[in-house]
């Protein structure tokens, strides 16, 4: 029986056969399993590097670590703590004053801090740069610290209580607090859904939701550290990012452009902008009122109107410069782009109506002396006209 052609086929080839066919059946070059198992591992190493920024990567690390930490001291010296501040060895201990931040007593907090930092940070990082948000991370790691343990000691002297009575001050929310402020700064009319778009709530409103449950929580259950802590680093984030923080100017990057430009001044980061429009006109008397005080004592420089102007661009300018989705990159392109479209477009209707109202006050200021001018005038022109001879 004479043996028919060799046929070379895959196996995922349909060919046909004949009885007679001598077949080389040619298979594809796998890799061993060990090697696959290896190359996934580091994918996987390599794809977790890269999407955690250094600052981030580095907050968690001291979350995790210092909370652990704290539990192990605990247990073992339950009086004296190492890592949190204690009013009555905190100045023999000064490094707590950046350690307490990072230290949660429960899992729950624990896991929402984690969480917390991780979006939050990450996001936060990849809009300023590691540096400029290490060094807020920084000031709202020490401020609202030094402010809550001065606080705590000013009372403990008024009431004349023992320093034991007061409590640890720890623990994570004034970072969230900052980290809420600072994205009501650049994504305030950014919508998120809860609950399968059951649940939408615009982004400038979590600052005084974050604040009302924290207000909550220290009239119910006394955590009062958390109370302090929160309205601590709102104030602290605001007071940063208002006056201090030096940020690129987005009005001349489309031309190439280098500068700088330091705080905040548009109208729309005002500090009654933080709370609903019901209570913005009595919120915005105290907040004048205080800042007016600060600025004769010369420790605020007023805004000019140039500045403001700028800032209203600047606030514009960041809504149209594709900030990245504050959850992740997830969904449509074709959707993240209709939504930045609608938040700059809202960002800019604000920012008009802003604009209008002030140019409107500066109009109703302007008529009374002007029409004090034109009266002014008919009567000069009246004596002109008598002293004329007929």
């Amino acid at each position: 029986m004479i043996p028919g052609p060799c046929i070379t086929f895959r196996p995922s080839h349909r060919t046909p056969l004949s009885p007679t066919a001598c077949v080389h059946v040619d298979y594809p070059q796998f890799e061993r399993p060990s090697e696959l198992k290896t190359r996934g591992h580091e994918g996987w190493n390599m794809a977790l590097r890269i999407n955690i920024p250094p600052v981030t990567r580095i907050l968690l690390a001291f979350l995790i670590g210092f909370s652990s930490l704290a539990a192990f001291i605990k247990y073992y010296r339950p009086v004296f703590s190492y890592l949190t501040i204690k009013p009555e060895y905190a100045l023999t201990s000064p490094w707590v004053f950046v350690t307490a931040t990072f230290v949660e007593r429960n899992i729950l907090s624990l896991v929402i801090s984690s969480v917390t930092i991780f979006y939050g940070g990450k996001y936060l990082e990849r809009a300023w740069g590691s540096a400029a948000f290490g060094t807020f991370v920084l000031v709202l790691t020490l401020v609202p610290n030094v402010l809550a343990y001065a606080i705590y000691i000013v009372l403990f002297a008024i009431s004349g209580g023992h320093m034991r009575s007061i409590p640890d001050i720890h623990g994570t929310n004034a970072i969230q607090a900052s980290f809420l402020v600072a994205f009501k700064q650049l994504v305030p009319e950014h919508t998120v859904t809860i609950a399968r778009g059951s649940v939408k709530v615009r982004v400038k409103h979590f600052p005084a939701l974050f604040l009302l449950y924290n207000t909550i929580l220290g009239i119910v259950i006394g955590a009062d550290t958390m109370f302090l802590l929160s309205y601590l680093g709102f104030l602290a984030g605001w007071t940063y990012l208002r006056f201090y923080k030096s940020g690129p100017d987005f009005t001349t990057a489309s031309t190439g452009g280098a500068d700088s430009v330091r705080g905040d001044a548009s109208e729309t980061f005002g500090f009654a902008y933080f709370f609903p429009d019901a209570i913005h006109t009595p919120i915005a008397a105290l907040s004048d009122g205080i800042y007016n005080i600060l600025v004769a004592v010369k420790v605020c420089t007023p805004f000019s109107s140039e500045q403001v102007e700028s800032g209203n661009e600047q606030a514009i300018a960041r809504s149209e410069g594709g900030l990245p989705s504050l959850l992740g990159s997830g969904g449509r392109a074709g959707a993240r782009t209709g939504g930045k479209r609608e938040e700059a477009e809202r960002r800019r209707a604000l920012a008009l109506k802003a604009l209008d109202q002030r140019l409107h006050a500066a109009t109703n200021r302007s008529e009374p002396s002007a029409s004090v001018e034109a009266t002014g005038s008919q009567d000069v022109s009246g004596t002109r006209n008598d002293d004329r001879p007929v």
